[in-house]
């Protein structure tokens, strides 16, 4: 008997346990049933109350300002102003309707004592917000100059979407006019866009930026991380339609990007740019592209290309447009050498000042012929300088080791990078050492079998411009280049760019290249270009780089015109007035003292 009493006592208690549990699971799915309906409610019946007055906190960004480019004179080339742009959420202003027509209707009961509707007042209600929505989507696509239905067909190709812009960078004035609409799943985003005050005349050193204000090309590519700024972050109170009614705080500042200073003058920047598209223009070439260069810094005061484009309204311009041809295409600057074939020869001492040479008739080396365009008969060394004589400069060559003269072009520059840091900046191509002989040293002393860009060429040019100081170059202000060498001594720099005098003058190749009040040193260069086979009879590359003044040189510039057609192609007479402009006109912006005597008379001339 005591054994079945035991037994019943557990299964009195499971079946206790049973009821309890049945109890728990009834209660908690009522529960379930409340909070399903009481959202129902809310979400149903009560979306119009819940619009108009729910507020959650929610935490945005803050966009940061882009550091400003500015030129060594403190002027704006590159600033980021605020432009607001404009997106929708098609799903929110889609299914917005029903919310919004029912919300009419509460008002319409409450003007009219609590009558209820009939079923023609509910639709003349929903006609009425029909027309009201019509008429503001409209105006929506009034102001942002969209086409009629626009903004339709948005909700329709992308109505299970959550974002699609109607427009980007927009005038802060014309946001707020699409803000007064106050069109649900309308949204105004704080955004930036980047303007370049110089237009064409800096587009290519200073490139653009995307719809997100992010570096594209050039300096705004290279210098991305610098410019670029920090985006804040802060708590706001928003309204059932997720728009920003205020602000609770700030969590993190937005940090702007800093400000980058070039070495660029504006000023001569614009001359520079001006001469050579009118140059291009005239001469009816391919393209051109322009340096100037500090000769006692290296600092480059100018760069520009031609053709352009507008970094302000770029949407529809080819990639092609966007290359730096200054920095990033290699010529055969032909002639333009010369100076340091004789450069490097003097300081070997394998010629002198006084030596003299046949250049009559022809030149044979091996299996070639060297020729010049005339018989100037036996020149002095001044003398194949002056006339661009080609069997000149290859019996200079040819008395020097291959690897010491190939060495001399090499110290100053040529094959090396300018490390500038500009994004796709060439390092051009000097010949293989090894594989030099007689001839391919003879053509390289006049410019040929070498690839440079016109950076590089107005980079060696220094080491004539400041004594046989080569400079590094850069495109930030600097006071000083710590990173100068010497390549030449003082004494062979002065006495070949005394020689190189002679070239600016009525029998030599480049009068055109004179300016007013100032001595001028340069060589002209005119190279046949190369294709695929073989170097072409009828396209040249006309080159003219050149220094002043030439008793204490200040600036370099190099001017380089692509297949001019006009009729002329010498650098002498295409490229050498380019140069005589921009000198000219940039010596006295910056206040440079004339040199030349008698310059009294033609200043005072030119002021009156």
């Amino acid at each position: 008997m005591q054994i079945l009493t035991n037994t019943n006592k557990p299964r009195e208690q499971v079946s206790n346990f049973s009821g309890r549990r049945r109890f728990l699971l009834g209660f908690i799915m009522s529960c379930m049933l409340v909070l399903v309906g009481r959202a129902v409610h809310l979400q149903v019946f009560k979306k119009d109350f819940l619009q108009e007055h729910s507020h959650y906190v929610d935490t945005v960004s803050i966009s940061s300002y882009r550091g400003i480019i500015k030129d060594r004179n403190g002027e704006a080339l590159a600033i980021s102003s605020p432009a607001p742009s404009i997106a929708i959420n098609p799903k929110e202003l889609a299914l917005d309707d029903e919310g919004v027509i029912t919300q009419m209707e509460k008002k319409f009961r409450a003007a009219h004592g609590g009558q209820k509707l009939s079923e023609s007042q509910t639709q003349e209600i929903k006609a009425a917000y029909k027309t009201e929505k019509a008429g503001k989507i409209a105006q929506l696509e009034k102001l942002l100059d969209l086409p009629t239905g626009k903004v339709n067909s948005i909700l329709d190709e992308k109505k299970s979407k959550g974002f699609a812009y109607l427009a980007k960078k927009i005038s802060p004035s014309l946001a707020e006019q699409v803000k007064n609409l106050k069109l649900a799943g309308v949204d105004i985003l704080r955004e930036f866009k980047r303007f370049f005050p110089s237009g064409e005349v800096t587009a290519h050193l200073l490139g653009f930026t995307n719809a997100e204000d992010v570096g594209q090309v050039a300096l705004e590519k290279s210098y991305e991380a610098l410019l670029k700024g920090t985006d804040g972050k802060k708590r706001v109170i928003k309204d059932g339609l997720h728009q920003v009614i205020a602000d609770v705080e700030n969590i993190a500042s937005p940090i702007p990007g800093k400000n980058l200073e070039l070495s660029i003058d504006k000023r001569i920047q614009y001359l520079a740019y001006r001469e050579l598209e009118n140059a291009v223009k005239v001469n009816k070439a391919k393209s051109g592209a322009l340096v100037v260069l500090d000769a006692k810094t290296g600092e480059i005061l100018a760069a520009v290309n031609q053709p352009s484009f507008n970094p302000n309204a770029k949407a529809e311009l080819k990639e092609s447009l966007y290359r730096n041809r200054a920095f990033t295409e290699v010529f055969e600057p032909g002639s333009t050498v010369k100076p340091f074939t004789v450069a490097a020869a003097l300081e070997g001492r394998y010629i002198r000042p006084s030596d003299s040479f046949d250049t009559d008739g022809e030149f044979p080396i091996g299996n070639h012929t060297v020729r010049d365009t005339h018989h100037y008969g036996r020149l002095t060394v001044e003398g194949v300088i002056k006339k661009s004589s080609n069997i000149g400069v290859a019996r200079m060559a040819l008395k020097m080791p291959a690897d010491y003269f190939w060495g001399a072009f090499s110290k100053v520059g040529f094959g090396t990078s300018p490390a500038t840091g500009f994004p796709g900046e060439t390092s051009g191509r000097m010949p293989v050492l090894k594989r030099m002989h007689d001839f391919d040293k003879a053509t390289l002393s006049f410019g040929y079998g070498l690839n440079t860009s016109a950076l590089q060429l107005a980079r060696a040019y220094t080491a004539l411009a400041d004594d046989g100081i080569l400079h590094s170059v850069s495109l930030l202000k600097r006071d000083e280049d710590i990173d100068a060498q010497r390549v030449f001594t003082k004494k062979t720099a002065k006495t070949v760019r005394k020689m190189m005098e002679s070239v600016i003058t009525k029998d030599g190749t480049a009068y055109e290249a004179r300016v007013d009040g100032y001595r001028v040193a340069g060589k002209t260069g005119t190279a046949k270009k190369a294709g695929p086979h073989g170097y072409s009879a009828d396209s040249y590359f006309a080159v003219f780089a050149g220094l002043a003044p030439a008793s204490d040189p200040r600036l370099v510039v190099v001017v380089m015109i692509d297949e001019p057609s006009a009729g002329q192609y010498y650098g002498g007479l295409v490229s050498a007035p380019v140069f005589s402009k921009v000198m000219g006109g940039a010596l006295r912006l910056l206040g440079v003292t004339p040199d030349q005597e008698n310059t009294m008379p033609i200043l005072i001339a030119r002021k009156n």
